[in-house]
């Protein structure tokens, strides 16, 4: 059978993108590579069902690590259809900030995340903007933005199952993923 150059560059690419999109580098969903879970369902987020409302950090230096490892919180979260972050977060983003500094060889993806409610196309464009937003929040506090990736999923990627506030504050969030 001879293929014309054209369908066979077509086949070739087609191929390769089915290998790419099959690949994996492991992890969960919400971008860490612990696969132990706490209580409600989000990996590695340091932050249960009922702090997410709330502060929940006692000491103010959540998620800040002192000898120069990653810090632990990986996950902020959002208010409904929102991109600001919230003041209780900002220690978190500041650590992440310090250690992006400190470690200028680090690469870090911003991965945006909403709940189920709006359509498919404003919750990756509200992703984007809340990743965008953290991604702002770093560069103020000098972090080169070559270190820097933004990815929207938006409600593709849910940490929780539920049509109620509980799942919904979980997935309004940006994970950072290294």
């Amino acid at each position: 059978m001879q293929l014309k150059p054209y369908a066979r560059t077509l086949a070739v690419a087609l191929s390769l993108a089915f290998v790419a999109g099959c690949s994996s580098s492991g992890g969960t969903q919400d971008g860490s590579m612990d696969s132990s879970r706490t209580g409600n369902g989000v990996a590695g987020s340091g932050v249960s069902g009922s702090q997410v409302g709330g502060t929940g950090f006692g000491s103010g230096t959540a998620g800040q690590e002192a000898d120069g490892r990653i810090p632990q919180q990986r996950t902020i979260y959002f208010e409904f259809d929102s991109d600001r972050i919230r003041g209780e977060f900002e220690p978190v983003l500041a650590a992440h900030a310090r250690y992006l500094r400190e470690n200028g060889n680090s690469r870090v993806v911003l991965q945006g995340h909403t709940d189920e409610r709006g359509t498919r196309e404003y919750n990756m464009a509200l992703g984007e903007r809340r990743a965008r937003s953290v991604e702002r929040f770093l560069s103020v506090q000098g972090v080169s933005p070559s270190q820097v990736e933004v990815v929207s999923y938006g409600e593709e990627r849910p940490a929780a199952r539920g049509q109620n506030e509980d799942a919904y504050a979980q997935n309004r969030r940006v994970v950072f993923a290294y």
